[in-house]
């Protein structure tokens, strides 16, 4: 008879996301569960802001307010997990832009369409707003940073941003932007005179690149 696998005999699956109440490994139901609150949370959450309710959260995952502390004891820790989901696809986006053939493109480009999700994601705009402060977005925050400084290391390679802008000063400017996009509606003409002061006097030309980043808004 074939041995059974670790964690069969409690349902509990190997390698399984752990909850953040017990530190266990979840059983595949459980897994489930957390999946939706993590689903409805980052929609309830990108809707209405991070003021919204964890009762808002449980309604619209289809769940009992109980599954969501099980999983997530307290709103802040359901809120970091989104905002960490958030910051790791933004660093994805970012990685993804690496091979693009114009590096000043590519930068502008992910610049503009992270500030557009803001604009429409409240979520968005809170994720990189944190992420533009010290301590905050937790692993995802320093992933997030360097797949942005590697943009901006090939940009200013090829002349397209001046040489003195740093990382730092790029994610404050992106968290600012971002959070100005959702609150006031800081428009193209908000991005062109960022994007002005981020290019060398020789490069400035007023308006943003238009140019679509590969995988389209933030995932969900």
């Amino acid at each position: 008879m074939t041995p059974a696998a670790p964690g069969a005999a409690s349902g509990a699956v190997p390698g399984a996301t752990s909850s953040s109440a017990t530190g266990r490994p979840l059983r595949a139901d459980a897994l489930r569960n957390r999946a939706k609150v993590l689903a409805a949370a980052e929609a309830v959450f990108a809707a209405r802001g991070t003021s919204a309710s964890t009762e808002e959260v449980a309604r619209e995952a289809g769940v009992g307010i109980g599954t969501v502390f099980r999983h997530f004891p307290t709103k802040e820790s359901l809120l970091e997990a989104v905002l960490a989901a958030l910051l790791e696809r933004l660093a994805d986006d970012a990685r993804g832009l690496l091979a693009a053939d114009d590096p000043g493109a590519a930068f502008f480009g992910f610049f503009t369409r992270v500030v557009g999700q803001a604009a429409a994601e409240r979520a968005v705009a809170e994720a990189v707003a944190e992420a533009g402060l010290d301590g905050a977005g937790g692993r995802a925050r320093p992933a997030l940073r360097s797949a942005v400084g590697a943009l901006l290391a090939r940009a200013q390679e090829a002349g397209a941003v001046r040489a003195d802008v740093g990382p730092a000063q790029v994610m404050a400017l992106l968290a600012g932007l971002s959070y100005a996009a959702a609150r006031v509606g800081a428009g193209e003409d908000v991005l062109a005179i960022a994007f002005d002061g981020l290019r060398p006097p020789a490069r400035r030309e007023g308006p943003a690149p238009r140019v679509p980043a590969p995988g389209g808004p933030v995932r969900r």
